[in-house]
């Protein structure tokens, strides 16, 4: 019975890995407040703050003088499954519930530094988080052998350097170096837990490039590249009987490519508009592979994703109200890349639409305070899980999101 278990409860876990822990290929666009007040939109070419080291790394050209920026945004979610009802059409556990809300706040903080070593060079520094997760069900819910709770976060060490060519032409380039840390946890039993920890550090770069054509108009190129991690971990179950494995699963997070423009309209008003591809088809499946004891070396589980490239579009505004005051306003739509078939309770990702309001307080020449507040529509998802071992999940789910942002400039 004790083997049974253990070998029970490491598919389980093994089973938390693939489905999950990147399945919904989550990529956090709460990078600045500032940016938040326009729904992100045209960001490769907006050159509001420090944060353009990051957005684009050309554009820091445009920052005179040296500058530091702090920001935070807390990102409120909330996800609910609804189950279509038991076996044999229904969720195979049903009978414990629909798991409460699934989404946890989380707070995704950034710092961004520029400075000119010339007129015409400049450098720049990124900590931040572009990809992460976080969602807890219920320990004990219709889709508690799928998941509970996961948590995945990554820190970003990204430095930059920018070049101005010529009057019309800046490029900009930068390396990552960035480490993925991921817990994720699922019942083993109706009164044991699944737990699998695995982290990584690996290397990526990125490349910028912003084009001044006069009359108030930018347009900014970026693209980052994709970034291979190989996570290592230790696999187990909060069971005396149980002893730990060690696993590790090869994961490449995508490439990115944006455009964007910015146009001044007079004295007071900015638009702004991007495109952003997103290459998810780097993920089409993810095998975990066991490192320790007599089955060293063997693929425990291999599961298809079938991610799927997607995209996002935005516009947006700010109209400069007075010398202390600018507002700001956006819209965007976000293309998710998960497939219905392959939707997981870790992160039941779907098509969002962004509606962004902020603005900036600039009370002297040194100090700019940034404000900003959306609120993301996603379209319904469903849930099509059947699993002769961890139980059917079949359902929809519903979700919305808030997110606040507060940002602070300094200029010397």
């Amino acid at each position: 019975m004790k083997r049974q278990a253990l070998g029970f409860s490491t598919y389980v876990v093994l089973a938390a890995v693939n489905g999950s822990a990147f399945a919904s290929g989550f990529q956090l666009q709460e990078q600045s407040a500032s940016g938040l007040g326009l729904a992100y939109s045209g960001m490769a070419a907006a050159t509001q703050d420090a944060s353009t080291a990051f957005w684009n790394p050309a554009g820091m050209i445009y920052r005179a003088g040296s500058e530091v920026t702090v920001s935070a945004d807390y990102v409120i979610p909330s996800i609910d499954f609804n189950s279509a009802g038991g076996p044999p059409a229904g969720s195979t556990y049903n009978v414990f519930g629909n798991g409460g809300n699934g989404g946890v706040s989380t707070l995704v903080p950034a710092v961004y530094g520029l400075m000119h070593v010339t007129p015409d060079v400049a450098v720049g520094l990124s900590l931040n988080s572009p990809f992460g997760l976080s969602t807890e069900w219920d320990s004990q819910w219709a889709g508690m052998f799928h998941a509970v709770k996961s948590k995945v976060e990554t820190l970003n060490v990204n430095p930059a350097l920018a070049w101005r060519v010529n009057n019309f032409l800046s490029v900009g380039a930068g390396v990552s170096y960035q480490r993925l840390k991921a817990t994720l946890t699922s019942a083993a039993s109706l009164s044991t837990e699944a737990r699998v920890d695995g982290s990584d550090w690996a290397w990526g770069w990125n490349l910028g490039a912003v084009g001044d054509f006069g009359q108030g108009t930018r347009v900014g190129l970026t693209y980052r590249s994709a970034v291979n991690y190989k996570l290592t971990g230790a696999l187990w179950v909060n069971d005396p009987a149980a002893t730990p494995v060690s696993a590790a699963a090869n994961l490449k997070l995508p490439q990115v490519a944006s455009i964007a423009i910015a146009q001044q309209l007079g004295p007071k008003l900015r638009l702004l508009a991007d495109y952003t591809w997103t290459g998810w088809d780097s993920v089409q499946s993810l095998a975990v592979i066991i490192t320790s004891g007599p089955a060293s070396g063997f693929p425990a589980s291999i599961e298809q994703l079938n991610f799927k490239n997607s995209w996002r579009a935005g516009v947006g505004a700010e109209y400069q109200m007075s010398p202390l005051w600018l507002l700001r306003g956006g819209i965007a739509y976000d293309r998710s890349p998960v497939q219905d078939e392959f939707r997981t309770p870790r992160l039941p990702d779907n098509d969002r639409t962004w509606l962004a309001i902020g603005a900036s307080l600039r009370p002297n020449e040194q100090w700019t305070v940034d404000f900003g507040y959306a609120y993301l529509f996603v379209k319904d998802g469903s849930s099509n899980l059947v699993d002769p071992r961890l139980g059917n999940l079949i359902g929809n789910y519903s979700s919305n999101i808030n997110i606040l942002g507060v940002q602070a400039s300094m200029r010397f």
